[in-house]
């Protein structure tokens, strides 16, 4: 349709009076287009009505005389179409919850629990043994390296080492101690 879809005489007429002959006129062209652009009808008719919603909203472009309503309807639909994938597009994707998709982010509560219990754990063992600890799990040295800060010979890390994981062990495994921890990662090793 070239012209406005009202003469000029009829502009008094209702805004709803209106939209109903724009649908009906324009209604199976502007979901056909719909339907290209997004490939799924049920977007497509949700297209269909906001264009609509911004038809009865700007009624004004419709009946003005200048340029195709069915021109109009179909850039309002197009513009809606590009809002719509700049704004997924723009969101993170959604993943619903599930077994086998778990939270992105798991409650935190459990690994304070650990670190406080391996934290105790550690405060029972003597000053020598947790030292060696601290640089070969904590500072993640080597062997020579913990040697050379602690300034003890290699073997007696290595001893001191072994002999502090055992106590570890042991005190995770009485009877009113937790029993090995699952996390942080860096504090595994220490009672594996």
């Amino acid at each position: 349709m070239a012209g406005p879809l009202w003469p000029r005489g009829r502009r008094g007429s209702t805004d709803e009076a209106l939209i109903r002959t724009v649908y009906e006129e324009h209604g199976n062209a502007l979901l056909s287009y719909a339907i290209r652009l997004t490939g799924d009808r049920a977007t497509a008719e949700d297209v269909v009505q906001e264009t609509l919603i911004r038809a009865w909203r700007h009624s004004e472009a419709l009946v003005n005389g200048r340029g195709s309503v069915r021109g109009w309807l179909l850039t309002v639909a197009r513009h809606i179409v590009i809002d719509r994938q700049r704004a997924k597009a723009a969101r993170p994707a959604e993943v619903a919850e599930s077994p086998v998709t778990p939270p992105v982010e798991d409650d935190h509560a459990d690994g304070v629990v650990d670190t406080m219990a391996v934290l105790g754990a550690l405060d029972r063992l003597s000053q020598e043994h947790r030292e060696v600890l601290t640089e070969l799990y904590y500072r993640q040295r080597s062997v020579a390296e913990a040697a050379e800060t602690l300034g003890i010979p290699a073997g007696t890390v290595k001893s001191r080492s072994h002999y502090a994981l055992k106590a570890l062990r042991e005190s995770f495994t009485e009877d009113n101690r937790p029993r090995v921890p699952q996390r942080p990662a860096g504090l595994r090793e220490v009672v594996a």
